[in-house]
């Protein structure tokens, strides 16, 4: 049975807190204690701290979702073709107010209602690298900011390179008292020194009290890299308050899983995925990548905490509360690509606070948000030893019972695509001579099939859960990629770097494995059970080629409504559609103008709901570039 809100009701009424409305501990646990308009908005980049990506909005919804127009669109205006640019933004709203970040990291204030401008702040200019470099140059990618306010103090976090800049919410001036005239530099610090070495932050933090908690991203080797070490600080300030080494320092807990002084030579364990906050426990939940180099572990032996971890600290200094490690001693770049789901289920008749981890794997973990014990049963399996000098591959990896994997696991040869003879034919002969088969098969100088592949499966779209029913919703795609070991040059780091990430595919781009090759798939977390599963995307060359609907790479996430609705951008046909959240039939779509290869966000200004997605472009999908937010209404 649907559990449905009634809006009028609804909107008379407000959450116990927004805590509770966040993690919907009951999903219908609502009292009436004044107004509060913050469920109405969108203020994390999670939707709500513990990254639900849920609404209560049901303005928009089954009945009238086929009446969704565009009601505005705002161009940025720097996008770039040579190379391409892209926009992974999901906006921030509050105070009626929407905050983006463009392709070129300018940071806009836009008028929630009718996309006008309010202000525009480029971070970059002034600083020695934009001068040197000039406005053309590329800055990498930002999924967008982060707000706090403390009274009539409201303040915009945005990273740009290794700094971290604190705007004025309704100025976009710096704060000049905090850090140095506004920013901090994000390279100091992290008790290692990082020259030359790569470090950026490209997904919003988050705020507990008045602290801005950050993740990292750094470089994946086979050169030198920075640690990931999550650190957290005074959002007045701008001065760090503690910092939790990913990469265990002696005398903490993990530390023994390095060998020898390993634990100072090696980088990575960051979280670049987002984090999530449970603000009533004070508990921050982190989601670390893999320890550099990502495909050799020769140099760094052993089992490798808190790389390719789910982490719980405590919110208010750092320390570790539990950890559960997903992949050990990680040969195959499976970072934990998205930030931990804070969630609520439903087990044999008691409701139990989890967190839920998706992977680009395609598995789901679920734990206990306290304790950090699996909440389905997970065994340790043994898989494949590895024959590259020097390396000693974990011998066991963690699979978890339920729920089944929401994507096929190994590329084996009864798998090779079947959309012509000749796409077939040419596959056939690669296959042969490469390694596959078996997922947690080790990279050689073979070459080795990785699949699901190093964007996934799931990469940092992540997913989206109903509280309502306790569904997880998620995206994948099914991508082989090809990492082939070669000798790496002296002075590397590593005795092994790789030919490059190379995507498994035919003489005319397309995956090399039969097709799915994106889906979208509802996962019923009280029981563990795949409730639905649908295609995601399509190649209308091929559908006029007489071959059914295959799906495409979908990069970004999806958001569930009160409304009965899951909306999703994401496929590289550039289409934005809203699906029925109990059945996965598509109600709606839209042609956008670049792909939207970002997270939609859904609010509510002066008792009208709109939806927003980025139509960025670009990216890893390889499309063209785009530029445009677009939100959608009704008449």
């Amino acid at each position: 049975m649907r559990t449905r809100f009634n809006r009028r009701s609804f909107l008379k009424s407000s959450a116990v807190s927004w805590l509770a409305a966040s993690n919907l501990r009951n999903s219908v646990a609502w009292a009436s204690t004044g107004t509060d308009k913050r469920f109405k908005e969108w203020r994390s980049y999670g939707g709500d701290p513990g990254g639900m990506r849920y609404s209560p909005l049901d303005q928009i919804n089954r009945s009238n979702i086929r009446d969704l127009r565009v009601a505005w669109t705002y161009h940025t205006g720097d996008k770039r073709d040579r190379p391409r640019t892209t926009i992974e933004c999901t906006p921030v709203v509050a105070d009626g107010l929407m905050y983006i970040t463009t392709a070129l990291i300018n940071v806009c204030a836009l008028d929630a209602a009718s996309g006008k401008l309010v202000w525009r702040f480029d971070p970059f200019a002034g600083s020695p690298d934009y001068e040197a470099t000039g406005a053309e140059s590329i800055r990498g990618v930002n999924r967008g900011v982060t707000y706090w306010e403390n009274g009539r103090d409201k303040r915009i976090f945005v990273t740009a390179g290794p700094r971290l800049v604190c705007l004025d919410a309704r100025t976009g001036r710096p704060v000049a008292g905090f850090g140095n005239k506004g920013s901090v530099d994000l390279t100091k610090g992290l008790g290692k020194d990082i020259s030359g070495m790569m470090y950026d932050v490209t997904s919003p933090g988050v705020v507990y009290k008045n602290l801005l908690i950050l993740g990292s991203e750094v470089g994946e080797g086979p050169e030198p890299a920075a640690p990931g070490h999550v650190r957290a600080f005074d959002a007045r300030t701008g001065e760090m308050v503690w910092i939790f080494h990913t990469i265990p320092e002696p005398g903490e807990v993990g530390h023994e899983t390095w060998e020898g002084d390993t634990w100072k030579t090696t980088g990575g364990a960051n979280d670049w995925g987002g984090l999530s906050l449970d603000e009533e426990r004070g508990m921050v939940f982190l989601a670390l990548g893999s320890a550099a180099f990502d495909f050799y572990g020769g140099q760094r032996p052993g089992q490798n905490l808190f790389a390719n971890s789910v982490v719980a600290l405590d919110a208010a200094t750092g320390k570790r509360v539990w950890h559960y490690q997903i992949v050990h001693h990680d040969l195959w770049d499976r970072d934990l690509p998205c930030l931990p789901m804070l969630v609520t289920v439903n087990q044999e008749g008691r409701r139990v606070d989890a967190v839920a981890q998706v992977t680009k794997f395609s598995k789901v973990f679920v734990f206990d948000r306290e304790t950090g014990k699996p909440i389905f049963p997970v065994e340790e399996r043994a898989v494949p030893a590895s024959d590259a000098e020097g390396e000693k591959a974990w011998p066991t990896q963690p699979f978890p019972l339920k729920p089944p994997p929401y994507t096929r696991q190994a590329f084996t040869e009864d798998q090779i695509t079947n959309i012509s003879p000749e796409a077939h034919a040419y596959i056939s002969e690669i296959f042969k001579k490469v390694r596959g088969g078996d997922p947690y098969l080790p990279p050689s100088e073979q070459g080795t099939i990785v699949f699901p592949g190093f964007d996934g499966g799931t990469d940092w779209g992540g997913g989206s859960f109903d509280p309502a029913t306790g569904w997880l919703y998620v995206n994948s795609s099914d991508q082989p990629w090809i990492v082939t070991l070669v000798r790496a040059k002296p002075g590397a780091g590593s005795p092994f770097a790789i030919t490059g990430y190379n995507r498994f595919e035919d003489q005319d781009g397309y995956p090399a494995i039969k097709p799915p090759w994106g889906q979208l798939t509802a996962i019923d977390l009280n029981k563990g059970e795949m409730a639905w599963q649908v295609l995601l995307g399509e190649f209308k060359e091929l559908t006029a080629r007489g071959i059914p609907q295959t799906g495409t790479q979908n990069i970004g996430g999806s958001v569930v409504t009160a409304g009965g609705l899951l909306f999703i951008g994401a496929t590289k046909d550039e289409k934005f559609r809203a699906f029925d959240k109990t059945n996965g039939k598509v109600l709606w779509e839209a042609q956008l103008e670049a792909g939207g290869y970002a997270t939609a966000c859904t609010y509510e200004v002066d008792g009208k709901q709109y939806v927003c997605i980025t139509a960025g472009g670009g990216g890893k999908p390889r499309t063209k570039s785009g530029d445009a937010f677009v939100a959608f209404a009704l008449p």
